[in-house]
């Protein structure tokens, strides 16, 4: 279960659903939902984008939640907007949801079907599963299920610009807008975690130190991306220290980065193995 990852895959789509000109970054939210708008409909709310809702700047002052525990289009156009939409960073699952409300909207297709053929299958993903929400599109800012295998074939394809064997499976220009810095996010709640919530944030994808990039969700599921280490580490955890998680990457992983192959280490490599061996997954205790 990728929790807030699966925000990643999300704008992607959205990436993708641009490319092919079904929408735009600069189209109004309440184009796609006449029907859910309230009934008068502030000045904020009129000028809230598609961009707004990819970069969290919603103009919300708190995150919208899901009343009676399903995310809905029109919970999400009923809370109040009192910052100008694109001044104000503002975590925002529902407004990840109602960015995969508009994927179905414009193509037809909840976002696990339209990235089907587009994303899961070239890469090789088998049997994606994403939930979705009693209005039928797929929850887009949680619920996505993959391996931890697919995750890194997710961060290697934006390591290398959105090509995978030859083809261009993802516009580089969406690559480099949505893991480059879009907003500053230093004073929102997130920051607190650590350092490396206060980098910036991009398209769904959060910036951090060493011009890296991710995408994660709660629990340590993690796709960072690191362009000038060549770089993908795909993680699934279950821990409630992210950034220790975060700080172990950079205290014990970019030391050991060279730009030369490592000579042979018979020794290093048995002792690895004898560490492979004894791992295992322990079933979470019920109760």
């Amino acid at each position: 279960m990728l929790a807030s990852l699966s925000k990643s895959f999300n704008a992607t789509a959205i990436g993708l659903a641009i490319a092919d000109g079904k929408l735009s970054l600069d189209d109004p939210v309440l184009k796609f939902f006449p029907a859910d708008a309230p009934a008068d409909p502030s000045d904020n709310l009129k000028a809230m984008t598609v961009r707004d809702l990819l970069t969290m700047t919603c103009g919300h002052d708190t995150e919208p939640k899901a009343v009676g525990g399903a995310p809905s289009v029109k919970q999400f156009l009923a809370h109040p907007v009192p910052h100008q939409p694109g001044t104000h960073f503002q975590y925002n699952t529902m407004g990840s949801y109602t960015l995969s409300a508009i994927v179905t909207k414009v193509t037809g297709q909840t976002t696990l079907e339209f990235l089907k053929p587009r994303l899961f299958e070239p890469l090789g993903i088998e049997q994606p599963e994403w939930a979705s929400s009693p209005e039928g599109n797929s929850l887009g800012g949680y619920g996505l299920k993959l391996c931890t295998e697919d995750i890194a074939k997710f961060g290697q394809l934006y390591l290398q610009r959105g090509k995978w064997e030859g083809k261009q499976l993802i516009p580089e220009k969406w690559i480099e807008q949505a893991t480059r810095k879009q907003v500053p996010n230093d004073q929102e709640s997130h920051a607190q975690i650590g350092v490396d919530w206060q980098q910036g944030y991009g398209f769904q994808f959060w910036r951090c130190t060493h011009n890296a990039f991710r995408g994660d969700g709660a629990g340590g599921q993690l796709c960072a991306v690191i362009p000038d280490q060549d770089t993908v580490i795909a993680i699934t955890a279950d821990t409630d220290n992210f950034q220790g998680e975060m700080n172990a990457i950079r205290d014990k992983l970019y030391p050991a980065f060279q730009a030369e192959a490592l000579p042979a280490d018979a020794t290093g490599q048995g002792k690895l193995k004898q560490v492979i061996a004894k791992l295992a997954v322990h079933p979470q205790k019920k109760g």
